[in-house]
């Protein structure tokens, strides 16, 4: 088994690729399995996110690129910078993590979350997308 102990420069190349869901790019230490099928241990300091593009060395020194998985998200669009505030702030009260951009914020698909931002006005779409939410500000995961 593969040991994946360090977090190095994005500049290393790569010879193996990491795709992982947002939900295990959270977890420091974990049994996974590379793209390529080979099994691996994650031993990473505790307190950091792994991100798309993100470069691990492994104990052979062998670096892995790790990329974000597809998932089901929740796409809120609106064109006013103040309702898309006011539902990232709704969002952020319900501890939800969100990814934004122009126009738009990013959650996990839930029913609930969509029905209420449709109420608040915004429009919703379902989709399959890499999912990289923003890193808490004092939680030092990024």
């Amino acid at each position: 088994m593969l040991n994946i102990n360090a977090i190095v420069a994005v500049t290393e190349e790569a010879t193996s690729t990491l795709t992982l869901p947002f939900e295990l790019r959270q977890r420091t230490r974990q049994r996974l399995r590379l793209d390529d099928g080979r099994e691996a241990a994650l031993s990473l300091p505790r307190g950091r996110v792994l991100r798309g593009g993100d470069r691990l060395r492994a104990d052979t020194g062998e670096i892995i690129v790790v990329a974000a998985a597809i998932e089901e998200v929740s796409t809120a669009f609106s064109a006013d910078p103040v309702q898309l505030a006011r539902a990232a702030y709704h969002l952020g009260n319900r501890h939800v993590r969100i990814q934004a951009g122009s126009g738009w914020l990013r959650y996990s698909t839930d029913h609930v979350l969509d029905n209420m931002l449709v109420e608040m006005g915004l429009h919703i779409a379902h989709e399959t997308a890499p999912f990289e939410p923003e890193a808490g500000a004092y939680r030092g995961d990024d």
